[in-house]
């Protein structure tokens, strides 16, 4: 069994690299869930092995816990709890959630494989790496290449996700998978590099392929940070390389200058290329959405880390931060639980230290790299750009546990490998002082073992219930909610996500295409479960929005209190002052008595009263048209069309965009009408959907309106053609075209 087991243990803590390929249909985020959910299920794993092998006096190279470099994992771990203990909620912390599944518990078992590796890693063990790396990353390209020829062609093919939005391949999102592949290209590359023949060449085929999928992928970061690390290394190769490397180097050095040269010249031109990664990167600049959001966030999420610079907010709080400064004017996502910066990220969650500590943990890797170039090492350069490329681009993305595992455990065999490579250094294995009974080894590693219930398949039920209930949710709901309720039975981290998705499923789905006890049903859940984490997690905005909107949609065989859904909000607003949806559900209270009002005076009375908490939305966010649409619809509705109009004209300059705003608009302004207006809205609409026949066919009628019969006309035959029997629905307004 001794045998066995340390023959095992090698391949075991390699074994996380290949959790790049697995995906799972079937569960809810089906790329992320099963590689968390395996990545602690391997952790435990090997925690066990190596516990019993400790235990039965398996040799380990415990020397190497002197070197001061290997003790930044356990700091960072330390750090990370002691600020998790202090900061809003620890269990939180510890498990995060589906949708991201980092939290004290993944970065546990990230440490754990960093010493694993360290105590027990020869100097093969960092070769064997790479070249697994190499080929798990060639393989998760080819698939890339694959998705991307089906979303062109527009064929299914077998086994292959749907592109929804950019390429992430088998890690379901652009850039997890950009950023996994910059690391891997390098670990490919070192391997081309010591390889011979025909190998050598499939080895840099590999690489060119994992290039053209970071390309595909079109993850700005990631492009950036490899331009930056080619940049620097053509640079130090053209002052310090040899005479014939000197000069290709210069040679690459002129050409990258070129390429940059031209593309930023042509940089309007390429904004509107057919190819959506050059369209991207020549999007870059302050004013382009993504990047002016970015900086928002970064400015005022670290203003809000500077609150608490030493002790953080513990892991996985940083949406609650995010809700804080979140502004609809400047911000692109609704909600969002990073800052697409993983160093401000880590400063948020555990202060400056962890900050320190997490960027000393890839200068580590940068300065085993270089002390292993100085002695003519090969693998030392290659250490040294995947530590730089990491660095670069974290500094745009956030990380996942595949990428952060392979950093630690790149340290760890990277430390392993300069003490056997060290001419000075005669390390050799050795046991531990005690040596335990083999009954106590193998209790030991089975009480370990026994953590695969609470941590992996107790989430792993709970996340099959909640797929399965999610597909039955409008066709079979009693079957749905039986799903969902045995799925919270099973009291895991999994309650918060089963609320996001009661509200999800009720909200978009259940409250229109259910009638009568099904939806009283569907109500009931959805209330029962968005209440019960309203009070186990009040610092959760989402949760607090997401409960007052079920209130305020409740059916009408359900009575809401009044007074509760007030509360709610209350919370809500003081979580995110900025976001409307609370804002907007506040005026509904009065709207709606307004609409059941007996008299105009009442009913006026109630719509006025509407206005107060949309006026005061309104002032705190004075760079949003939304809002000031609303009003000036509103006014009109009560006659009062001097202040609707003052309203409108207050947003119009205002307005940037978007069919949600525009939508809104055109409430007022077809009241008002205001024609001119009414069509610049009805444009805006179809343009960004141009499938919307019936705003297209309103699109005629407000161009007939305007003096432009002709585009009126030729609107209509098109729809004659997309949509037969659209126009016909409108005879009168086909009789004034034909006159």
């Amino acid at each position: 069994m001794g045998k066995y087991m340390a023959r095992s243990f090698t391949w075991l803590l390699l074994a996380p690299a290949l959790l790049s390929l697995v995906y799972i249909n079937g569960l809810l985020y089906p790329f992320i869930a099963p590689k968390t959910l395996l990545f602690r299920g391997l952790g435990i794993i090997a925690l066990a092995a190596f516990a019993y092998l400790a235990l039965s006096g398996h040799e380990f190279y415990w020397s190497r816990l002197r070197n001061k470099l290997a003790w930044l994992p356990a700091a960072l771990l330390f750090v990370a709890y002691a600020t998790s203990l202090i900061g809003i909620d620890f269990y939180h912390s510890f498990w995060s959630v589906y949708d991201r599944g980092d939290g004290l518990l993944t970065l546990t078992i990230a440490v754990l494989f960093f010493y694993s590796v360290l105590l027990s890693a020869d100097r093969k063990f960092l070769w064997q790496l790479f070249k697994l790396v190499a080929w798990v990353a060639t393989a998760v390209s080819a698939y890339v290449l694959v998705q991307w020829l089906s979303e062109i062609s527009g064929i299914n093919f077998t086994l292959v996700a749907e592109a929804r939005g950019r390429l992430g391949g088998t890690l379901g999102n652009a850039a997890f998978l950009a950023g996994y592949l910059g690391m891997a290209v390098w670990a490919t590359l070192a391997i081309a590099g010591e390889s011979r023949g025909s190998w050598r060449k499939v080895y840099y085929v590999g690489a060119a392929l994992q290039f053209v999928a970071i390309v595909l992928a079109a993850t700005r970061g990631t492009l950036l940070a490899l331009f930056v690390v080619g940049f620097l290394t053509l640079l130090y190769l053209a002052w310090k390389g040899e005479q014939r490397t000197r000069t290709s180097a210069r040679v690459g050095l002129a050409g990258l200058l070129l390429f940059a040269g031209l593309f930023f010249s042509f940089r309007e031109q390429l904004r509107h290329a057919p190819f959506e990664p050059v369209r991207r990167i020549a999007s870059i600049s302050l004013s382009d959405a993504t990047v002016s959001s970015r900086l928002f966030i970064w400015q005022h999420v670290f203003g809000e880390a500077m609150k608490r610079p030493l002790t953080g907010y513990g892991a996985e709080h940083i949406a609650g931060i995010f809700d804080r400064v979140y502004d609809p004017g400047a911000i692109l996502e609704q909600w969002f639980d990073r800052s697409h910066n993983a160093f401000l990220d880590y400063f948020v969650q555990f202060g400056i230290l962890g900050t320190l500590l997490y960027t000393g943990l890839i200068a580590s890797l940068g300065y085993v790299g270089a002390t292993l170039f100085r002695r003519k090492e090969p693998l030392g350069v290659f250490l040294l750009l995947l530590s730089g490329t990491y660095a670069i681009q974290n500094f745009f993305v956030f990380d996942t546990a595949v990428t952060l595992w392979f950093l630690l455990a790149a340290l760890a065999a990277a430390l392993a490998y300069e003490s056997a490579q060290d001419p000075a250094n005669k390390e050799t294995p050795s046991v531990m002082r005690m040596q335990a009974p083999r009954l106590l080894s193998y209790g030991v590693a089975g009480v370990i073992v026994v953590l695969l219930y609470p941590i992996v398949i107790q989430p792993l039920r709970a996340n099959l219930l909640l797929a399965d209930g999610y597909t039955y949710h409008v066709t079979d709901v009693d079957r749905a909610i039986s799903d969902f309720q045995r799925g919270l039975s099973l009291n895991t981290y999994a309650d918060i996500e089963y609320g996001y998705q009661a509200y999800t499923m009720y909200t978009d789905n259940q409250q229109t295409m259910l009638a009568g006890a099904q939806r009283v049903a569907a109500y009931r859940y959805a209330l029962q479960t968005l209440t019960s984490n309203y009070e186990r997690y009040p610092y959760d905005a989402r949760t607090a929005v997401y409960l007052a909107h079920v209130l305020d949609s409740a059916p009408p065989e359900e009575a809401v209190d009044e007074a509760t859904l007030r509360a709610v909000l209350a919370r809500a607003t003081l979580l995110s002052p900025k976001r409307a949806q609370p804002w907007y559900l506040l005026s509904n209270i009065a709207l709606r008595k307004g609409d059941q009002a007996k008299s105009a005076a009442e009913r006026e009375q109630y719509y006025r009263e509407a206005f107060v908490p949309l006026e005061e939305y309104a002032a705190k966010v004075p760079g949003l048209a939304e809002p000031r649409f609303i009003i000036a619809s509103l006014y009109f509705v009560v006659g009062d069309k001097v202040s609707a109009k003052k309203w409108a004209d207050e947003g119009l300059p205002l307005y940037r965009g978007g069919t949600d705003v525009a939508r809104k608009a055109l409430r007022y302004y077809i009241a008002a009408e205001d024609w001119p207006n009414v069509r610049r809205f009805l444009t805006d609409i179809v343009t960004d959907n141009p499938m919307d026949y019936p705003v297209l066919y309103d699109l005629a009628k407000a161009e007939f309106l305007t003096g432009n019969r002709d585009r009126a006309v030729e609107i209509v035959q098109e729809l004659r053609l997309k949509s037969p029997g659209l126009v016909e629905t409108d005879p009168v307004f086909l009789k004034s075209l034909g006159a």
